[in-house]
């Protein structure tokens, strides 16, 4: 699954040894846009953390795995991130309606009316 949601929190890094030796895990908090917002918190383990991108107010690009598990007769549920990067907020690509209400004909092409 994937989903583009603003890091609005970053959690403490946890670090402990285990059967396989070292292992590293940040959870993160995100926040979706539209008009019922949702928070989610989002665990991202080893190698795959890179600091770079998890900075407060990034927008950004979430891979995820959602997994549950029974623990004395309750359901706990992780989301695990596979794959974090930036978003790319800035669109190059200018919205419809831009340029001030001026349409531009190309050369060769006097018969379509259309800016783009």
């Amino acid at each position: 699954m994937q989903l583009t949601a603003k890091l609005i929190q970053l959690l403490p890094l946890q670090t402990g040894t285990g059967k396989n030796g070292q292992w590293k895990k940040q959870e993160f908090i995100v926040e979706t846009e539209g008009t019922y917002p949702k928070k989610i918190c989002i665990s991202l383990w080893g190698d795959k953390i890179d600091e770079s991108q998890l900075k407060i107010g990034n927008d950004l690009k979430i891979d995820f795995d959602i997994e549950s598990r029974e623990y004395n007769g309750r359901w706990y549920t992780d989301v695990k991130a596979w794959k974090v990067e930036s978003a790319g907020t800035g669109s190059q690509t200018p919205s419809v309606g831009s340029g001030a209400g001026k349409a531009t004909t190309l050369p060769g092409n006097d018969q379509d009316d259309l800016p783009f």
